[in-house]
């Protein structure tokens, strides 16, 4: 029998602890990380170290679906885990203690207006980032695949 796959959680130190708490409490605590701002775990196959990477999102729902946005923050790249799903759209997610694999991809350009709506209603600072970079910041639409 085999060990199960490390995990490499996010880098940045409060990020890694948000995580850190989440899974240690099955969600409890970590779920909702601000009033009003619920978060998810989404991890990803590393482009290019082929590892199992771990970070803390926040989300909003289309339906059955799960929505986050890939806005690092209004940084003028996207995100490590944004790329990594481009490459590897195969991915896991916890919401809460509901722990589930999904596909992920970025949300078609005829419904990511109303998405983003749904997402800034959630984060009204997305509007902000993306106010100040050039590049489009990605909604990204996660589809249960385990049911």
């Amino acid at each position: 029998m085999t060990a199960p796959e490390e995990v490499h959680d996010s880098p940045t130190g409060w990020v890694a602890k948000h995580i850190r708490s989440y899974v240690e409490t099955d969600g409890a605590s970590g779920h909702e990380w601000r009033p009003g701002v619920p978060t998810l775990l989404l991890t990803t196959r590393g482009r290019k170290s082929g590892l199992r990477r771990r970070t803390a999102l926040i989300y909003g729902r289309d339906s059955e679906r799960y929505l986050v946005v890939a806005s690092a923050s209004g940084a003028p790249s996207h995100p490590a885990w944004y790329l990594n799903l481009v490459e590897q759209s195969d991915v896991e997610v916890q919401v809460g203690a509901d722990k589930f694999t999904a596909r992920a991809q970025s949300a078609a350009e005829e419904e990511k207006p109303r998405l983003w709506q749904v997402m800034t209603e959630i984060w009204p600072y997305y509007d902000r980032y993306q106010a100040r970079i050039d590049r489009v910041i990605p909604v990204v639409v996660l589809e249960r695949t385990d049911r």
